[in-house]
């Protein structure tokens, strides 16, 4: 009677990793092992990340790659459309393990996949500032923010790190995040601080620092009234994107033009 209480009891599919299976009872542990197996989602290795990138190949042009080879992607990359790069995301939905093998190859096509397939949450602060600091290619940098970055539970404490780092795409995040801040939750932050390290930083800041500082002081002219005459005064000074080339009905990132015409829309 004992030896088929024990079976009786044997750990759930799900639990066989670190319970303990009956010793006399391998019909049962066979089964277990079976749901556990059907439970588990499509296996990850270098085999699936090989086939993604065939499927990558595939999909790439030239006429892409000299795109994105003109805003600083380099040679590694295929050269696929944004567009077809979600519907290969889809194709795999979120896979964090997968995700992470994606970035791996270092390939652009492969590391924007990573974006629209990681688990945020998942990572700790240190992979993320990892992923951050390696995604120099500015497209690869916008997404790994807006997918990644704001939806990190420790988005803030790596914003004020990244407020104070040497290196330029930790800055760029971390200025993107300040401006944020300035945007929808002001509490906390000292305004005129933020003023005046743009007033002293920004003019000799690298070009990717700069375009996230400037919307950082664009936000502060448009959502603080008393402070829009100094951010528009800052923006005159430094000259930064004042003959930026603009398509027909965009806004100037000038950021006293930009400041005038957000504000225009909200009278």
């Amino acid at each position: 009677m004992a030896k088929k209480k024990t079976a009786k009891k044997a750990a759930p599919a799900k639990q066989t990793a670190t319970g303990k299976p009956a010793a006399k009872a391998p019909a049962i542990k066979k089964a277990a092992t079976k749901k556990a197996a059907a439970k588990k989602p499509p296996a990850v290795g270098s085999q699936t990340v090989k086939e993604i990138l065939r499927q990558l190949e595939a999909l790439g042009n030239a006429t892409m790659r000299a795109h994105n080879t003109k805003h600083g992607a380099g040679d590694n990359q295929f050269g696929v459309k944004l567009g077809d790069l979600r519907v290969v995301a889809n194709q795999y939905k979120t896979n964090h393990e997968l995700a992470l093998e994606l970035w791996e190859t270092g390939i652009i096509e492969a590391q924007l996949l990573t974006t629209l397939m990681i688990k945020p949450k998942a990572l700790s602060a240190e992979q993320l500032e990892r992923m951050v600091q390696a995604a120099t290619y500015v497209q690869l940098a916008d997404w790994l923010h807006s997918y990644v970055v704001k939806e990190h539970p420790e988005k803030d404490s790596l914003r004020q790190k990244w407020m104070t780092t040497s290196d330029p795409m930790a800055a760029r995040a971390g200025w993107r995040l300040t401006a944020g801040r300035v945007a929808k939750s002001p509490d906390g932050i000292d305004v005129v601080a933020l003023l005046d390290r743009l007033e002293a930083e920004m003019g000799s800041a690298p070009p990717v620092v700069q375009w996230t500082m400037n919307a950082c002081l664009a936000e502060i002219g448009i959502n603080f009234p008393k402070h829009r005459k100094r951010a528009i005064a800052i923006g005159e000074k430094l000259g930064i994107y004042r003959d930026y080339p603009v398509s027909k009905g965009c806004t100037s990132p000038f950021a006293p033009i930009w400041i005038e015409a957000m504000v225009a829309r909200q009278r």
